[in-house]
């Protein structure tokens, strides 16, 4: 039986989007999958769903950013100690990524068995 996560995926593209969300539904912990096509709707579904578990963020996309979603984000109380991944193609975002509140970073394309052995080290199971 599973531990009933539920999963805030951030992503502009949609075919990163149905591989994350094909990646999160092979976790038997996983009993629900947000979707956010970029940072302004990632903060409407937390504010929906602030009983989200942990959220995978892409780094490069449109309207609010990644490291602009990280920092509002954090500044908001509730989300303190919210876990984030960040999935990005971009090594250098690394260090902007870590600095602005994400416990972890994974490197696009996102190997399934990385991406859920972060998230199970990030979240009490």
């Amino acid at each position: 039986m599973g531990k009933n996560l539920k999963v805030l995926a951030v992503d502009d593209d949609l075919i990163n989007m149905k591989l994350i969300k094909s990646m999160l539904t092979k976790d038997e912990n996983v009993s629900e999958v947000f979707e956010a096509l970029n940072g302004a709707d990632a903060i409407k579904e937390l504010n929906n769903h602030p009983d989200i578990d942990i959220v995978l963020l892409d780094i490069i996309m449109p309207i609010m950013g990644g490291i602009e979603t990280l920092q509002v984000i954090r500044a908001d109380d509730r989300f303190q100690n919210l876990p984030i991944i960040v999935l990005t193609t971009d090594e250098t975002k690394k260090g902007d990524s870590i600095e602005s509140g994400a416990n972890e970073f994974v490197r696009k394309p996102v190997k399934s068995a990385e991406l859920i052995e972060k998230i199970h080290s990030l979240v009490d199971l």
